[in-house]
């Protein structure tokens, strides 16, 4: 059944939100596009906008606006489309670029809500390219393979900035037509994999959705002839969403307004604005500067976050940001008497069908349900059968039931008369689903049975219903099978019968049985038998060929096989049989194939294959040989036999497994230790197992490693070798001497090796023999070969000194002494001593060697750590001692240290006591040595005495003293003296570092007694306590009066006044401005800022600034609802003063070509 005809709703002047965000075109609009929202001036962007074109018969003043759209861009709309289930379309939609500074932005909607941004995929593609010689965007939409669902509206909306524009369209499609081949099997759907019944609902006719092409019905003319008692029924109908605003507007047409002395534009009737949105009410009025009220339901609206009041000129605007359903109200603006009123309609979104109804084939007497889902919870919505509409009846034959956004028409008793077709309606959309009775259900008492026989032998298909007149159709994959001479069909009663005799391999295939006028069916397979076999000939093979495979590639045994049914397959390997269990086995049949594969083949999978094929006819089976060869297994690490100063000798042995083929090579790598970078030596295969490395860096560590390669590859590298450095041993020591000898023992020393070579030296050796043997000069390593008594060597192991002392020696005897150098590469050349040495203390004369910091006096402070450290020479060890003015050192006080070659004295606190001459005397025998040094302990001096004034005049007090007592065992250097006012007592000094005992304290204060002290300076420091002075010096007064002037008081204080007033000025709205005045006054005057009379100190969008009489007044991005008149004003005790200015907020605006006429925009 076709769905009603859509018609379109024409408005009478109907307005619309300026705001692009808000004035988002209906869903359900008529596929013809309205006329764009066009501005009441240039200057205004907040006009409202015509929603189409007035009925004939309306009076003059409601005709629409008709001037263009100020903020169209479409220069091509998509168009309403039709298209058969299957096929292609495109929209498409073009925008013209030349007055946009970059690309539009783009939106596809189905039906209101669903952006197909994100559906983009296998069915729909968004495509866009920009023309640069045109400079024209153009946008696609392209829907493949388009399903019935897919109908429906679409909107297209492209949006710039403030610029927005949208077109509704519409797609329709139409079920494809069935072709002259129809096969009935893709009609059924299985119900089970083996009940054998069919699934008619594919066949129940799916309806598309048409697009009506009837003329469009004018709503308002309909209203306007019909009674109040029909107008919801029409609403219903015409799908009218806001039939009270229409009927409120409707009565409003046949006023006429009155000519208003206040407005020069009033209100619009009536505004319309989609719920959550916002939308701006603007009014024009003749006084700039009159005073507006808003009001809302009669009530007084007050500025609030959602209420805004903005004033432009002559320009009034209101706000309602976010609007609800509580927003739909009487609105009026009144400036004193006069009023216009409007009414404003917050529309909500239509209710659209989320889940569409399904068809139904039921048994007669059965329940039926229809169940469909709406997009909000509580939605109205209207069920119909066969265009008429269902209500509750007395019998409850049809029951109604609502569970959230889900909608159930319940239908018990279903009978014959309940057909048709079922059909739901929302205010945004509809629904229409089938229902199909049956009268009574066919059983079934023998379905027909899978039949697998021989070839040429007979196959029966047999079944038996319930009814004795059903008759029935029989087919074979989906096409009808007729008799002939093979084939026989009967039917005898309940029993029907399909007979072939001699089967063929072509009579294999599906058979069903169809009983005429029930929704169901029998189906069966008839399988031929065919016994196995195994075709290795085909491969080129035979039972006696090896199939060869390298290690660790794969192995694929594709062995083809033939056999009706398919043969099962097992492999076998030594009576074990092979499955997929095992992770790199893998068993796969296919038809006419059998592939047994394994990944990454080892050499345990060597040897014989069986491969057996079994089915219901018979069995064979196959061997098959596989040999798996591999490169050679790595040998062992190297062996390095001899290394020279570039170049080593490597030897290895044969690797124990070749691979099953034979080595015919090797070839061998090097590396330094610390890299990871192996450099071949050889590139073509070396056949012995002995090679000489050359070519190498010495004393650098080095590492070997071996291949082995036979005629598979090269075998993994072995071992490395242990680490080995070529290196020649380093030249023989220098320098070698005797440093020192006693009775037993001796002290050599010497220099390095002057050339060290490459490699690390290690140490030395030093060993020893008696003279009386023979040297013999030889070329070898050791030049220098003793008989018949060998060198000693003087200490186990190395050193890294360069000297050594050798102990327990024999007395009196003469010694041969030599040293060596060791490395990687062995010991240098020996280093000897050019005669031999006998072994006897030699006596050295004591000498004392005093620093050069000792031989002045040394001056230490009280406290102080003294340690002096004496060297001196001598042979034997020499006697030490100290003495102080020719007495022994108290060891309490000081300690003593001596060693071979120096003494040390010590004392940990020095004191007073401690100052004098010590002496130092070092005895070998009847020789000796003396020194002297001197140490002066030096301390605080003491306070100075007898501090007396000896003479006052004027502002002058001559003062005297004695030096102190003790002067800290050092000289005297200065001294420090300071006064103090006897009324304060503060002490400030007068002279530091003065050296003189007497001074004259000047510059004191007439009328003030005063008091001085005076401190003794060393090189220590100050004296711990000064020395006062016994009487106090007095200045006297002079008897001196001062006499001040007399002046005459003079009143300063001056009223405000400002020196530069605020000037009035024009701002773009958006950028920070600035008001500037000037004032002065005295006392300093108290500024206040006014807008509109109202104190704005307090706001956080003023910033207010104050420097030096200079005032200024920060407005922080203004927007139109900051423009009026500001004022400061200067208060102070002498009066005040008032400056004002008039601020004006504009809007940016710029031109644009639109349809070819250059237009204003803000």
């Amino acid at each position: 059944m076709p769905e009603p005809t859509k018609k379109t709703v024409k408005e009478p002047q109907k307005a619309v939100s300026p705001d692009p965000a808000v004035a988002e075109p209906k869903p359900e609009e008529p596929k013809e596009t309205p006329s764009a929202p066009t501005e009441s001036s240039a200057a205004d962007t907040s006009g409202t906008a015509s929603d189409g074109i007035a009925p004939e018969g309306l009076p003059e003043s409601h005709q629409p606006d008709t001037r263009q759209d100020l903020t169209g861009l479409f220069t091509e709309r998509p168009q309403s489309g039709e298209v058969n289930v299957g096929e292609n379309i495109t929209f498409v939609a073009r925008v013209c670029g030349e007055s946009l500074l970059k690309k539009p932005t783009v939106k596809w909607f189905k039906g209101k809500w669903m952006d197909l941004a994100s559906k983009s995929g296998k069915h729909l593609q968004l495509k866009e390219h920009y023309d640069r010689n045109t400079k024209v965007y153009t946008f696609e939409m392209h829907i493949i393979a388009p399903k019935a669902n897919f109908a429906g509206a679409y909107r297209c909306e492209v949006s710039f900035r403030d610029k927005f524009d949208s077109c509704n369209f519409d797609l329709a499609v139409h079920e494809a037509r069935t072709t002259d081949g129809f096969d009935i099997r893709t009609a059924f759907r299985h119900a089970g994999e083996d009940s054998g019944e069919l699934d008619f609902s594919a066949l129940l006719k799916k309806r598309a959705v048409h697009v009506s092409t009837e003329p469009e019905v004018d709503v308002w003319e309909i209203l306007q002839k019909s009674s109040p008692s029909e107008y919801e029924k029409i609403a219903f109908q015409y799908g009218i969403t806001d039939l009270r605003g229409m009927l409120k507007r409707l009565k409003k047409m046949k006023k006429e307004e009155k000519k208003s002395a206040a407005f020069l534009r009033k209100l619009d009737p009536a505004y319309q604005v989609e719920k959550g949105r916002k939308i701006k009410l603007q009014i024009e009025v003749d006084n700039p500067d009159a005073e507006v009220k808003w009001l809302k339901n009669g009530q007084e609206i007050h500025l609030t976050g959602r209420y805004i009041f903005e004033s432009v000129g002559n320009k009034r605007f209101l706000t309602i940001n976010n609007c609800t359903l509580a927003d739909d109200a009487a609105y009026t603006c009144m400036i004193g008497e006069e009023k216009t009123v409007t009414e404003l309609f917050v529309k909500e979104p239509p209710v659209l069908i989320v889940r569409n109804l399904e068809d139904q084939m039921v048994m007669k007497g059965e329940r039926v349900e229809f169940e469909c889902e709406v997009s909000e919870e509580g939605a109205q919505v209207k069920w119909e059968k066969d265009g008429v509409e269902l209500t509750r009846d007395e019998s409850f034959k049809y029951r109604f039931k609502k569970d959230g956004c889900k909608h159930v028409l319940i239908i018990n008793d279903v009978t014959k008369e309940d057909c048709g077709h079922y059909r739901v309606k929302t205010s945004g959309g509809q629904s229409l689903a089938e229902l199909m009775v049956q009268e009574k259900q066919l059983e079934v008492y023998q379905s027909i049975a899978d039949l697998t026989v021989k070839a040429k032998d007979q196959a029966v298909f047999k079944c038996e219903v319930s009814d004795e007149n059903v008759k029935g159709i029989w087919y074979k994959n989906g096409v009808e099978v007729k008799p002939d001479a093979r084939t026989h069909i009967t039917h005898i009663g309940r029993i029907h019968k399909l007979t072939i005799d001699d089967v063929k391999p072509e009579d294999e295939g599906d058979y069903t049985f169809v009983p005429e006028g029930y929704a169901f069916n029998l189906s069966a397979k008839l399988n031929l038998l065919d016994p196995p076999k195994i075709h290795l000939d085909c491969m080129g093979r035979t039972a006696e060929s090896t199939i060869l495979v390298v290690a660790g590639n794969k192995l694929r045994l594709d062995v083809p096989i033939t056999g009706d049914p398919a043969p099962t397959v097992v492999w076998t390997k030594r009576e074990k049989v092979l499955t997929d269990s095992d992770g790199r086995v893998h068993v796969e049949s296919t038809k006419g194939h059998c592939i047994f594969t394994i990944e990454g083949v080892e050499r345990q999978d060597e040897g014989v294959y069986s491969v057996i094929v079994r089915n219901p006819a018979g069995e064979d089976t196959a061997d098959i040989n596989v040999k798996v060869v591999d490169v050679p297994e790595p040998p062992e690490a190297p062996r390095i036999l001899s290394v020279g100063e570039d170049s080593c000798i490597v030897q290895w042995d044969p690797p124990l497994f070749d691979g099953g083929q034979p080595v015919i090579g090797y070839v061998l790598e090097r590396k330094k230790r610390k890299s990871y970078r192996w450099m071949r030596l050889n590139f073509d295969p070396y056949k012995e197992t002995t090679y000489e490395a050359k070519r190498m860096i010495e004393g650098v560590a080095y590492e070997m490693r071996v291949y082995a390669v036979n005629a598979i590859g090269m075998s993994r590298p072995s071992a490395a070798s242990q680490p080995f450095v070529p290196v020649a041993p380093t030249s023989e020591p220098t320098g070698l001497c005797v440093d020192d000898i006693s009775d037993t023992t001796i002290c050599l020393k010497w220099r390095a090796p002057e050339r060290i070579g490459s490699a690390e030296l290690e140490g030395y050796g030093v060993e020893y023999c008696k003279e009386g043997c023979k040297v013999q000069k030889n070329q070898n390593i050791e030049n220098c070969i003793l008989c018949p008594d060998e060198w000693i060597p003087a200490f186990k192991g190395l050193t890294d000194r360069t000297s050594v002392i050798i102990r327990d020696l024999p007395t009196r005897e003469k010694m041969q002494f030599r040293v060596r150098a060791y490395n990687m590469a062995g010991p240098s050349p020996p280093a000897t001593l050019q005669q031999a040495v006998t072994i006897r203390e030699i006596m050295q004369r004591p000498k004392i060697w005093v620093p050069r910091n000792l031989r002045q006096t040394l001056i230490k402070k009280v406290g102080e750590t003294i340690n002096l450290v004496i060297p001196f020479q001598g042979k034997p060890r020499p006697q030490v001692t100290w003495t102080k003015i020719d007495e022994p050192l108290d060891p309490k006080q000081v300690s003593i240290r001596n060693s071979n070659t120096d003494t040390i004295l010590f004392i940990r606190r020095s004191e007073r006591k401690d100052s004098g001459k010590y002496d130092v005397q070092v005895q070998i025998e009847n020789v000796e040595d003396r020194a002297s040094v001197n140490i002066q302990i030096v301390d605080l001096p003491g306070p100075p005495q007898n501090l007396k004034a000896i003479d006052v005049w004027g502002f002058n007090v001559a003062l005297e003293w004695k030096p102190p007592k003790d002067n800290g065992n050092c000289d005297i250097t200065g001294y420090t003296i300071q006064k103090a006012d006897k009324k304060t007592m503060e002490w400030y000094t007068v002279f530091e570092q003065y050296r003189r005992t007497n001074c004259v304290v000047s510059d004191l204060i007439m009328g003030n007694e005063y008091v001085f002290r005076v401190y003794a300076m060393n090189m220590v420091g100050l004296s711990p306590e000064p020395c006062l002075s016994k009487d106090s010096a007095y200045i006297q007064k002079t008897g001196i009066v001062y006499k001040p002037p007399s002046y005459k008081e003079r009143d300063f204080s001056e009223v405000p006044k400002f020196t530069h007033p605020l000037m009035s000025r024009s701002v773009i709205a958006g950028y920070s401005a600035t008001l500037s005045c000037s004032v002065r006054g005295i006392p300093k005057p108290k500024i206040t800022w006014y807008k509109n009379k109202m104190d704005i100190t307090n706001e956080a969008k003023y910033r207010m600034f104050s420097n030096q009489g200079v005032l200024t007044l920060e407005i922080r991005k203004p927007c139109p609802f900051d423009g009026g008149v500001y004022m400061c004003k200067a208060i102070n005790s002498s009066g005040e003063d008032v400056v004002e200015c008039k601020l004006e907020v504009q809007h940016l605006f710029y031109t644009m070509k639109v349809n070819g006429d250059q237009q204003l925009f803000g």
